[in-house]
């Protein structure tokens, strides 16, 4: 029998609102039990603070150019997952810590992710051993650094035992969809869809003073102006589909074709514009099955967004079957967190964490720096 780890994933994801938290014990392979998990706001001024930042970062350039701003930033925090650290960890003996950091810029073509977060400090803070920095080894050996969590979305599907070809759609600030076709490592692929949630959280912020659409239910109350987004969506096939990405990033996309709409409208423009994009994308990539029933599970926040998600189900494939991952006694909001207490121990032990069909990495590759306290 494999030897368990007790670890702490933290994952503050594409839409920077906050942290997930889950305290996980696993081999790293295909055994793993959720011992706690929890979700940490960032306050108003976190909050602020990296969005007005993450709108100046558009190039590697501005990385430099904005550098006091961003150590700024990363040490804030920095500071606030050491405070997570000490909240949930209570009476659970950790072995190390899964620190994902915030992603401020993603960018394939450059071959640069940049995640706002000290592993060393945190280290020190935290008096545990930390794996961070998961992206860079994959960057490396020639891949994009992204999405990483199909090797869990793997674990996750056999252990409920799927038929497959079975796939898990993440919608988080981006989408991703894995695909497994055989539970050998090398039958995953896995790629970025489009926007999640992104579009409409921006959208929202823009014209409220709320974060998020909750339940879809301000998009549902308006009217889809068809003539732009059609406008809108033949844009997107003639100047961003045709790149080969497998990742993606939130500035890839802007609300600017919705200016001049009410708060509703927009957002029912901006909601159908995500939904036929995901949808596309998931028809294009399942193609090869579209004669099979398919399960896909849904996480992440946006599958708490009825608009989004009945429209997805609409401009989908018949059969394929979505399924919020409560059906399988997932808790959809902690995936991703759960994802990097698994990869922490993957890297710990050296096990491959991407592969050629997930990230397009030149080989089965390892990753996360190791700092150990």
């Amino acid at each position: 029998m494999s030897k368990e780890y007790t670890c702490l994933g933290m994952m503050s994801g594409t839409s920077g609102d906050g942290v997930d938290a889950s305290i996980v014990r696993s081999n790293g392979l295909d055994e793993l039990t959720v011992l706690n998990e929890k979700y940490f706001e960032y306050d108003e001024n976190l909050f602020r603070n990296f969005h007005s930042l993450k709108k100046k970062i558009n190039s590697t350039n501005d990385l430099k150019k904005f550098n006091s701003e961003i150590k700024k930033l990363e040490n804030k925090i920095t500071l606030f997952h050491a405070k997570v650290v000490e909240d949930i960890r209570s009476n659970f003996d950790l072995d190390l810590i899964g620190f994902h950091g915030q992603t401020l810029y993603h960018n394939p073509q450059e071959k640069i992710s940049c995640q706002l977060g000290n592993g060393s400090l945190l280290s020190q803070l935290s008096k545990k051993k930390i794996v961070f920095n998961f992206r860079k080894n994959d960057i490396i050996n020639g891949g994009e650094g992204a999405p990483l969590t199909p090797i869990f979305h793997k674990y996750l599907i056999k252990s409920k035992k799927l038929k497959l070809p079975a796939s898990v759609l993440n919608i988080g600030g981006i989408s991703n969809l894995t695909l497994v076709r055989n539970f050998k490592n090398e039958e995953i692929s896995s790629k970025d869809v489009g926007p999640g949630n992104c579009l409409i959280n921006d959208w929202i912020q823009s014209h409220t003073n709320q974060k998020f659409d909750s339940g879809g239910k301000i998009s549902g109350r308006g009217k889809i102006n068809e003539i732009i987004l059609e406008q809108a969506l033949e844009n997107y096939e003639n100047n961003f589909s045709k790149r080969n990405n497998i990742s993606l990033d939130t500035n890839d996309f802007d609300i600017s074709f919705a200016r001049g709409l009410s708060l509703e409208d927009g957002a029912a423009t901006l909601t159908a514009f995500t939904a036929k994009i995901i949808s596309s994308q998931v028809n294009a990539i399942l193609n090869d099955f579209r004669n099979e029933n398919i399960k896909i599970i849904i996480c992440g926040g946006g599958r708490k967004n009825t608009s989004l998600i009945k429209q997805i189900k609409l401009n989908s494939k018949k059969n394929f079957s979505f399924h919020n991952s409560e059906e399988f006694q997932l808790n959809g909001d902690f995936i991703e967190s759960q994802a990097f207490a698994y990869i922490a121990i993957r890297s710990l032990l050296s096990l491959p964490i991407s592969y050629p069909s997930t990230t397009g990495c030149s080989g089965p590759c390892s990753g996360g720096e190791i700092i150990s306290f």
